[in-house]
């Protein structure tokens, strides 16, 4: 494994130890994807926004620009975090770090379960995961990285304090 994965591998383990509410119901569910959506619509990229909780979707939205495809990818990624309760990104590269493809994790099929960034596991302190936040049409560290920003300004976790980290060009 490389030193870019394993350095976001770490910081995705402190993403997922921090990013915690207090509570969380459907009313925050629906500012979580209306905030996604508008940082969406503020960088000119299209994506397909999924959450749930306890296994019902609460809100889904395609944006204009995306595809069926999109919307397929959000659920294989969601199912990783259901079964894993991890982030599907970080799922990937733990797998890859152990020498097994990114695709194949704890021999998973690959219709239904995809190890790639963009979904991550809603907790509520003193409770653990009680639902998914799935984003589906970036680059999967782009998709990664839009939701975490997102989930660190409700959380009231500085974004800087959870940033993936830079790499310069090679």
């Amino acid at each position: 494994m490389n030193t870019r994965h394993q350095q976001d591998l770490q910081r995705i383990a402190y993403q997922e130890q921090l990013l915690q509410f207090a509570t969380f119901g459907k009313s925050t569910a629906w500012e979580l994807g209306q905030r996604l959506k508008s940082a969406c619509e503020q960088a000119g990229v299209a994506t397909a926004i999924e959450i749930r909780l306890g296994r019902e979707t609460v809100f889904f939205y395609a944006m204009p620009g995306t595809a069926a495809e999109n919307a397929d990818w959000a659920r294989r990624k969601r199912n990783i975090v259901e079964m894993m309760d991890r982030s599907s990104y970080g799922a990937g590269l733990s797998a890859e770090a152990e020498g097994v493809a990114r695709d194949v994790v704890m021999g998973l099929p690959t219709r239904d379960y995809a190890s790639h960034g963009g979904s991550f596991p809603l907790k509520v302190t003193g409770m653990g995961c009680i639902g998914v936040v799935t984003v589906s049409g970036l680059p999967q560290r782009d998709d990664h990285i839009l939701v975490v920003q997102t989930l660190a300004a409700m959380c009231g976790v500085d974004p800087a304090e959870v940033a993936m980290p830079r790499f310069t060009q090679d």
